[in-house]
Order: C-alpha cells, then sequence, then structure tokens
C-alpha cells in the first residue's frame, strides 16, 4: 500500500466559512502537526483525514491519494484501511500474551514472525517500564499499550498513514515513538499542544473556529530552539523516572546542576576545565 502523498483541500468552518487553508500536501517520511486551542477543531480534521472525507462530513473537506480519490474499498474495508490512529486513551482488551497478539499481527499482515522481537525490543526504548512476550495485554499500563502500539504500528502495521493524538500524554519517550514512524517510511500526522513536538514536524497547521487557519513550515530558528526543548524535555523524563522509582533528591542544588548541565553544557565544562 505505498503511496507518494496525501492531500487535504480545504472546506469549511464551523461558521460556514471558506478555509484559508486551501490545499496540503504530505509525503512519506514527513511529519504534520496539527495545534490550536481546545475546540478548535483539531479532532475534526483527524477524523476527516481518517474517513478520507469526499465532502460528506460537516467540514466538507476532501482527502485525495496521489491526486486520486480513494475507492469506496479503500474507504470502507478494514483489510485495506491505510490508516492507523494512536491517541493517548488506547488500551488492549483481548485476553491473549503479547506475544500471541504479535504473531497473529504479524501473520495477519504476511510479515515475518521474527519481527515481533524487533517490535519488543523498540517498544522496551519507548517506555521505561520492561515489557515481556509472556505478558498479559490486559495487565499493561497506558504507557506500555501505546509503546507497544507505535511499535508494532512502526514495524509489523502496512498502514502507510498514521493518526496519533496528543502523545505527549501518553506515558512514552514521545521524540524515539515519532522518529521511529517516519524512519519506516510513514506519514505522520500529530495532533499536540506540546512545543517541542510541534517543532519536530515539517509544518503545522493551526486550526480555528473549526477550521484550517494557517500553515506554517518550521524555521531554521525553531528547529536550533527544538534542540534546547529536548534537552530540558530530557531532564524531566529523567527526573520522572527517578521518582517512579522511589529516588530522593538533595534539595533544589541537585536538581538546579542537572538543569544547567542540560541547557548549558558547553559552559559547565568550560568552568571544570
Amino acid at each position: 500500500m505505498d503511496i507518494r502523498k496525501i492531500t487535504i483541500i480545504g472546506g469549511y468552518d464551523k461558521h460556514g466559512i471558506k478555509e484559508p487553508v486551501e490545499q496540503i500536501d504530505v509525503r512519506p517520511g514527513e511529519m504534520f502537526g496539527v495545534v490550536g486551542p481546545t475546540g478548535s477543531g483539531k479532532s475534526s480534521l483527524i477524523s476527516d483525514i481518517e474517513q478520507m472525507a469526499q465532502g460528506d462530513t460537516f467540514s466538507r473537506r476532501r482527502v485525495l491519494l496521489d491526486d486520486r480519490v480513494p475507492s469506496y474499498e479503500t474507504r470502507t474495508d478494514p483489510r485495506k484501511k491505510m490508516i492507523a490512529q494512536i491517541s493517548q486513551n488506547m488500551s488492549f482488551l483481548a485476553d491473549m500474551s503479547v506475544g500471541d497478539f504479535l504473531h497473529l499481527h504479524a501473520k495477519c499482515r504476511g510479515v515475518r514472525t521474527s519481527q515481533v522481537r524487533e517490535v519488543l525490543r523498540l517498544a522496551n526504548t519507548l517506555t521505561g517500564e520492561p515489557i515481556r512476550e509472556d505478558y498479559n495485554l490486559t495487565i499493561l499500563s497506558g504507557g506500555q499499550s501505546r509503546a507497544l502500539m507505535v511499535a508494532d504500528v512502526a514495524v509489523i502495521s502496512d498502514s502507510p498513514i498514521v493518526l496519533i493524538d496528543e502523545v505527549e500524554n501518553a506515558g512514552i519517550r514521545k521524540h524515539e515513538a515519532l522518529n521511529a514512524l517516519v524512519g519506516n517510511g510513514k506519514i505522520v500526522m500529530v495532533v499536540t499542544h506540546d512545543p517541542v513536538l510541534a517543532l519536530m514536524t515539517e509544518k503545522r497547521i493551526v486550526m480555528k473556529n473549526g477550521g484550517m487557519r494557517t500553515l506554517i513550515d518550521t524555521t531554521q530558528g525553531e528547529t536550533e530552539l527544538l534542540e534546547s526543548l529536548k534537552s530540558i524535555d530530557g531532564l524531566l523524563l529523567r527526573l520522572r523516572e527517578k521518582v517512579r522509582s522511589g529516588e530522593s533528591f538533595d534539595g533544589n542544588g541537585q536538581i538546579r546542576d542537572v538543569l544547567m548541565q542540560t541547557l548549558y553544557p558547553k559552559t559547565r565544562n568550560e568552568e571544570t576545565a
């Protein structure tokens, strides 16, 4: 199910006003952000993409695949589904082991079962809570479930388009998760309030009043800022892991030192030289 691009053709916002953004093209290996305040229409846009809308939703947007209208079967047949969706509230209901689930999915997709080990390896890089093949799906935590789903979509699923809804609240290493998906040639569209994730994208659409208001290309300055934001985010992740493992901190001084080392590594090294 290889595609060269997905095109979103603008429709109308919640007030019936034509959207200022008339067309968006996204290609494999690209990451596209959807940002805006609560109630601005982010979920509606993602829903239109998931349904491959053809002017038959409230927004009257249209979605094309390689400049063509997707067939009825592509839009409705689960076996031909081209879109995988990952949200922060996903969980598994099947009473089976992680290994059984992955082997079954690999068999259904016609993928080598040896890929199951790769899914587990990747999933365990995305969460601080180890996932074992013999674990039952129903006992996985929220973070473990999302990590497993991301790894499964990246390695086993042949869906070329991935829609991600606010993964920053999913309890996983979000940067690594998105890079894993994009690195496997997926088109990744991520709804986010997180500045780090927003700046990881090549471009982002700003939603307002249910409509696509502005399309922003990520600038060089924003890319440079991203590196500092990633350092801060990495620090918070490490501190969170320390809290989870029951470690204590030596007052604010230790945290301040770690923060300074993260933000100003060159300065700290020069001072100790």
